[in-house]
């Protein structure tokens, strides 16, 4: 096993590797080095006689990564990893971390187009059915969720499954970053560079979610077409089914899903507001 020392940091702070991961691989991974960023940004800031830590304050001290899944080959997947957080009165804070990154989530909201603009009125939203193993399921119920490409475009299985079943490609210029809209500004409240997005598991893993919106009115008949066929029985063996709900109902049909409950309420919100 070997180690290396965080660049630049201070105090140092070592890092321990296993077998199957070297330095330039970890220091590479984009949800590493945008957790390393982020952690020792909100650090500094205790530095401030302000701050709630600055009397006794928290440093950044060792990292003992415990295992890497890799994607693919040799790109790495997802890392867990204990770092120890800790002040000069050996108080520690909480540092098991499950280091996965970021992943968008979408809000697609359908409406028939004999239905006035400006009227809440027959809208739905397409979820996903799909096996989600940590949850023990073989047929979650959620909003689709995926990447952003190199181009902006939403990629993913769920996008792939919904342009398949509905003919719908989900172009960049046409979606709404409800996060980025909705949360404040962090820099501004606190000081801290955290993302313009939902953290679903903080607790235990870096994981962001920003939520988009994309909109679509289609003709009633088309509509109720697509009722019908994602809500019938479909061949076995596919990994991702897709569900129409209507909007109003979001709460409870997706309601296992943080991603759909995160959606509904800065969809809401925004609204209420007039800034969708």
């Amino acid at each position: 096993m070997s180690s290396f020392t965080i660049p630049n940091s201070s105090p140092e702070c070592l890092v321990n590797l296993t077998q199957d991961l070297d330095k330039d691989a970890l220091l590479s991974f984009p949800a590493f080095k945008n957790w390393i960023s982020t952690i020792q940004h909100s650090l500094s800031l205790q530095s401030n006689k302000n701050h709630v830590f600055h009397s006794a304050p928290y440093k950044l001290r060792k990292i003992d990564i415990q295992s890497v899944d890799f994607f693919g080959g040799d790109r790495i997947g997802f890392i867990k990893f204990k770092a120890d957080v800790s002040n000069d009165n050996g108080e520690k804070l909480p540092g098991s971390v499950f280091l996965r990154g970021g992943s968008v989530g979408m809000l697609l909201i359908l409406q028939p187009d004999d239905v006035p603009q400006d009227s809440e009125k027959d809208k739905h939203v397409i979820l996903t059915l799909q096996p989600r193993i940590p949850a023990g399921s073989l047929s979650l119920a959620e909003l689709p969720a995926g990447m952003l490409d190199d181009s902006g475009t939403f990629a993913g299985g769920a996008a792939k499954e919904i342009e398949e079943e509905t003919g719908l490609k989900v172009p960049e210029k046409e979606l709404i970053d409800m996060t980025k809209l909705a949360l404040p500004d962090t820099e501004l409240a606190t000081g801290e560079k955290l993302q313009s997005a939902t953290y679903l598991s903080p607790g235990g893993s870096d994981e962001f979610t920003p939520l988009f919106l994309y909109q679509k009115r289609i003709p009633r008949d088309q509509l109720k077409e697509w009722q019908g066929k994602l809500s019938g029985l479909r061949d076995e063996g596919e990994k991702i089914k897709l569900k129409l709900v209507k909007l109003e109902d979001l709460w409870k049909e997706g309601g296992r899903d943080a991603k759909a409950l995160a959606g509904w309420a800065l969809y809401e919100g925004l609204r209420k507001e007039g800034k969708i």
